[in-house]
C-alpha cells in the first residue's frame, strides 16, 4: 500500500483479522506484529515498528470504515478529508485526518472543512 512513515524499511500491508469474532482489516507495517487476545491487541516483543490503523478507528464518529484508497492517500499525502456524521445534529460534516503514532489516525478538530474541499 505504501512505505511506512515510522521506520526505514517497512511497508504498509492489509491484514484480515478477527476481533470479538468479527472480521476487520488492519493496516499495519510489515515490521509490526500484533497479538490479538480477548479484546486486547498488543505489539509483540519482536516488532520493530508500531504502525497500525484499524479499519473501524473512526467508528465513534459514525464513519464505519476506513478504506484502502483512503489509507493509500493518507500515506502519500499525510492528510485526508473524512466524512463523519453527527447523530445529535443528524447531519454529516467533514474533517481532516492525519497519521498519529499513538492512535494510528487522528482527527484535526479545530479546522473547518468546506464540503466542496472534501469532494
Amino acid at each position: 500500500m505504501g512505505k511506512c512513515h515510522y521506520c526505514d524499511d517497512g511497508h504498509i500491508e492489509v491484514r484480515n483479522i478477527k476481533i470479538d469474532g468479527k472480521p476487520i482489516k488492519l493496516y499495519a507495517c510489515t515490521n509490526a506484529q500484533w497479538i490479538h487476545e480477548n479484546e486486547v491487541t498488543e505489539l509483540s516483543k519482536e516488532s520493530t515498528c508500531s504502525f497500525r490503523i484499524f479499519q473501524n478507528s473512526l467508528l465513534r464518529w459514525n464513519k464505519k470504515a476506513i478504506g484502502e484508497r483512503e489509507i493509500r492517500n493518507l500515506l502519500e499525502n499525510e492528510q485526508i478529508t473524512v466524512r463523519l456524521y453527527s447523530s445529535r445534529a443528524k447531519s454529516e460534516y467533514f474533517k481532516y485526518a492525519i497519521l498519529d503514532e499513538e492512535y494510528g489516525i487522528s482527527i484535526i478538530w479545530d479546522e473547518y472543512v468546506e464540503k466542496e474541499e472534501a469532494s
